[in-house]
C-alpha cells in the first residue's frame, strides 16, 4: 500500500463522531462501504461550511477516492473521524480521512477534489485556502485517473437510477455508486470481513436520465467495475484484498 498521510502536526484538522445505525450495516453488522461514503461526505461537508469554503460560493467535485478498510467494522457501533487537507494542486486538493471504531474498526481515505466557483466552472485555489494548506505541508496531488477503461464484450447488466439516488446538484450523489459496488462484492472475490482495498474514480457525472450499465471485468486478477452510459465510462470502481 502507499504510505499514509499522517494527520498534521500544524493546520487544520476537523474531527467528528457518527453512530453506527442499523441503517448502515450489512446482514452480518459489518459497516458497509457506502455508509462509510455518506459519512466522509457530511464530515467534508461540515468542515468547509465551518471555515467558509462550501456551497455557494466554492463547490467540490471529487475526482477519485481510495478506501483503505485495514480492520473491518463488524462489532463497532460508533465511530471517529479525523479529516484534513492531504495536498494541493492548481485547482484540487486532497482530502484524507482517519476513521476509528469503538470496537476496533480502522479505515483511512485519501481522495482529491477539483475545486469549482459558483458557475461550476474550475477555479484555482488562492491564498484564502490557507486555512487548509498548511495542513498539505507542501505535498502535491494529481488529478489523473488511474483505473482502465472497461473491455468491449465485457458483462454487462442494466443500473436502474432511483430519485434518491440523486443530490441537490441534479446529479448521482457520490455516496450513491457504493450501493453497486456493494452488490458486487460478492462476486468480487473479496471478503469484505478481511482487509480490503476499495478504489474509485469519478470520470463523468451521472445524471437521472442516464441508462447506466454496470460492466464487470477483471485487471492483473482484481475486480473491476465500470458505470457505462451509451459506451461512455462515467465511473470505475476497483476492489481488491488489501496488501
Amino acid at each position: 500500500m502507499e504510505t499514509l498521510v499522517p494527520a498534521p502536526a500544524k493546520g487544520r484538522a476537523f474531527a467528528a463522531r457518527r453512530r453506527i445505525r442499523l441503517s448502515d450495516m450489512d446482514a452480518d453488522g459489518r459497516l458497509r462501504l457506502d455508509a462509510v461514503a455518506r459519512f466522509l461526505q457530511d464530515v467534508a461537508t461540515d468542515d468547509v461550511d465551518e471555515t467558509g469554503w462550501g456551497a455557494p460560493e466554492h463547490l467540490w467535485v471529487i475526482r477519485r477516492i481510495r478506501i483503505d478498510v485495514l480492520v473491518p467494522f463488524l462489532d463497532d457501533r460508533a465511530v471517529e473521524l479525523v479529516t484534513w487537507c492531504s495536498g494541493l494542486a492548481g485547482v484540487a486538493a486532497g482530502r484524507r480521512w482517519s476513521l476509528v471504531g469503538d470496537r476496533g474498526g480502522k479505515t483511512e481515505v485519501d481522495s482529491v477534489w477539483i475545486h469549482l466557483g459558483p458557475d461550476g466552472r474550475p477555479v484555482r485555489l488562492d491564498d484564502s485556502f490557507g486555512v487548509y494548506s498548511k495542513a498539505a505541508a507542501g505535498r502535491r496531488v494529481s488529478t489523473r485517473l488511474e483505473l482502465p477503461d472497461p473491455p468491449a464484450d465485457a458483462e454487462r447488466t442494466p443500473w436502474p437510477l432511483r430519485t434518491t439516488d440523486v443530490d441537490l446538484h441534479g446529479h448521482v450523489n457520490n455516496a450513491a455508486y457504493w450501493h453497486a459496488i456493494e452488490q458486487r462484492l460478492p462476486r468480487s472475490g473479496v471478503d469484505p470481513r478481511r482487509p480490503l482495498r476499495a478504489l474509485l474514480d469519478y470520470r463523468r457525472p451521472i445524471d437521472l436520465a442516464d441508462e447506466i450499465e454496470l460492466v464487470d471485468f477483471s485487471e492483473d486478477g482484481r475486480a473491476n467495475l465500470a458505470f457505462v452510459a451509451l459506451g461512455v465510462a462515467k465511473a470505475v470502481a476497483r476492489l481488491e484484498p488489501a496488501g
